[in-house]
């Protein structure tokens, strides 16, 4: 017996096939992902961070900076058009410390969580991959700082809510939330002020996966999203229906800042750090953060192993 298809099951899946390719489009148009990169930002030679690595650390490598970088998503770190070729904010930060270091750089693409045990046992020189300072990672590693690690507040495009920056402004407001994230446990404390304050509590709603949460969004059944900052900022230039309000120090109230991770006691933090506040007094960093949409998460200067997050 011949059995039609179902039209409408068909059609509905070459429309979302349809939307994710547009999706994608309009994404590049405000993010070059292709491999060849052209627009990649180069830096200049840094003669005091080149002194300052030590005479007995030895690359990986000879000649080559040898750092580790996970593809999380763009812009930070992703596989380019070609599916293998990893782009973004990071690797572009990581050849202008290699530029300033008078080196090589070689990318060694991981999963996140295999970063530690891959620094560790010397597979690669560093990790820059959005790894935020700790205390207890200070335990085990070194750090340069090179950007804050910032977490952003999006609302709709068309939403009246203008600025969120201290508890007040969140009072009463219903913001989707990782469960277990650390910006769950600030939004926990800053309702907790809320309520103090005499205002009201700040409802949570926790979902599945980012489609669900954009979606709640997008159908007024939440307020504000909360995600890590450059996350959102790819999404709304993907989906042009979000808009950032403000963003929330990882640290809160104090300052959370991400860092170039180096093996504990190599002694090539130093180097890095001065490598990094070259790029910073040259406008080179300026420049790479510019192209990825980052510049809010700009820091003033780059310090060796500052105070982290202590342990929860």
């Amino acid at each position: 017996m011949f059995i039609l298809p179902n039209l409408k099951i068909i059609f509905a899946a070459v429309t979302t096939i349809s939307l994710i390719g547009f999706g994608v489009a309009k994404a590049a148009d405000e993010f070059d992902l292709s491999p060849e990169q052209p627009g990649r930002i180069h830096a200049t030679k840094n003669e005091a961070a080149i002194i300052a690595i030590p005479k007995q650390f030895r690359f990986v490598t000879p000649g080559t900076f040898t750092v580790a970088v996970a593809p999380g998503g763009p812009p930070l770190a992703t596989y380019a058009t070609d599916a293998k070729t990893v782009v973004g904010a990071d690797p572009d930060y990581a050849y202008a410390v290699a530029d300033a270091l008078g080196l090589k750089l070689e990318l060694v693409p991981v999963a996140w969580v295999d970063w530690p045990l891959g620094l560790t046992s010397g597979k690669y020189d560093a990790v820059i991959s959005n790894v935020g300072v700790t205390e207890q990672r200070k335990e085990k590693f070194d750090f340069s700082t090179y950007r804050q690690g910032l977490h952003g507040f999006f609302v709709k495009s068309d939403s009246k809510i203008t600025s969120i920056k201290e508890p007040k402004d969140a009072a009463g407001l219903r913001i989707i939330v990782g469960a277990g994230t650390n910006q769950e446990r600030i939004l926990l404390k800053w309702s907790d002020e809320d309520v103090k304050a005499g205002l009201k509590p700040i409802e949570l709603q926790y979902y599945d996966d980012d489609a669900a949460s954009l979606l709640a969004l997008r159908s007024d059944r939440a307020d504000v999203i909360v995600q890590p900052h450059a996350q959102l900022v790819y999404i709304a230039a993907r989906d042009k229906n979000i808009k950032g309000v403000g963003t929330l120090s990882a640290g809160w109230p104090d300052r959370s800042d991400v860092a170039i991770t180096t093996r504990k006691g190599s002694g090539l933090a130093v180097a890095l750090t001065l490598a990094t506040n070259g790029l910073i007094k040259g406008g080179t960093y300026a420049k790479i953060l510019d192209h990825w949409r980052l510049a809010e998460e700009a820091l003033p200067t780059s310090e060796t192993n500052p105070p982290g997050l202590p342990k929860y």
